[in-house]
């Protein structure tokens, strides 16, 4: 794709997301930990539910830890998946208590080393809550970037690999959650807004087909 071309789509995400925003609700950095591993296979808007209850209840690392699994399980019910959810809320407190002195890790490979986080989760903590340069590649980002052609796969790790060449390091985070805003609202996989749709001529709409 061609330079001008990717002006064209950085200047339009920037109109639409001047200063795009994590929507996961968190007031503590193990919180975002937990909240991202529970966004799996949901929406933030379910996941922020559950979580002011869970958080409110337990407002420490120590409180969580100590949490009867079945109570967290009936908290957390609505998301779906919570049996394993609420196993991985365990570990994870527990591992940032006892393997990390309560701090979260500040590095891939320690935070993929707790229950539920992977690639893609370790990208979306290390740039959220420590501004380190990160490209997290979730179901809309793959979408979006292959409908505006910036990519041709659905291999997160290429996508995430190639997108980091096309854009400047420094805009990277600022990008992965325009991407993300641009297909929860607007690039959507069923029905989407194309109207008034200043990047119409560089979307491939029938990607998914191929």
């Amino acid at each position: 794709m061609m330079k001008k071309n990717i002006l064209e789509i950085e200047g339009y995400l920037d109109e639409l997301f001047k200063e795009p925003k994590c929507e996961l609700n968190y007031n503590k950095d193990y919180e975002l930990v937990i909240a991202v591993m529970l966004s799996a296979q949901t929406t933030d808007k379910g996941v922020n539910k559950v979580t002011k209850v869970l958080f409110s209840k337990y407002d420490t690392l120590e409180k969580l830890s100590k949490a009867n699994i079945d109570d967290i399980k009936e908290i957390i019910k609505p998301i779906g998946n919570y049996n394993k959810k609420s196993i991985n809320v365990l570990n994870i407190t527990n591992t940032i208590l006892n393997d990390f002195n309560g701090k979260v890790p500040r590095s891939h490979e320690e935070l993929e080393s707790m229950s539920g986080v992977g690639r893609k989760s370790a990208n979306v903590i290390l740039g959220e809550l420590f501004n380190i340069p990160s490209f997290a590649v979730d179901t809309h980002v793959i979408r979006v970037s292959n409908r505006l052609q910036l990519v041709d796969t659905k291999d997160p790790v290429i996508i995430e690999e190639k997108l980091k060449k096309i854009f400047k390091e420094e805009n990277w985070n600022k990008l992965h959650k325009q991407l993300v805003l641009f297909g929860r609202y607007k690039c959507k996989a069923i029905k989407p807004d194309c109207k008034d749709c200043k990047l119409e001529e560089f979307c491939h709409k029938e990607y998914e087909k191929r």
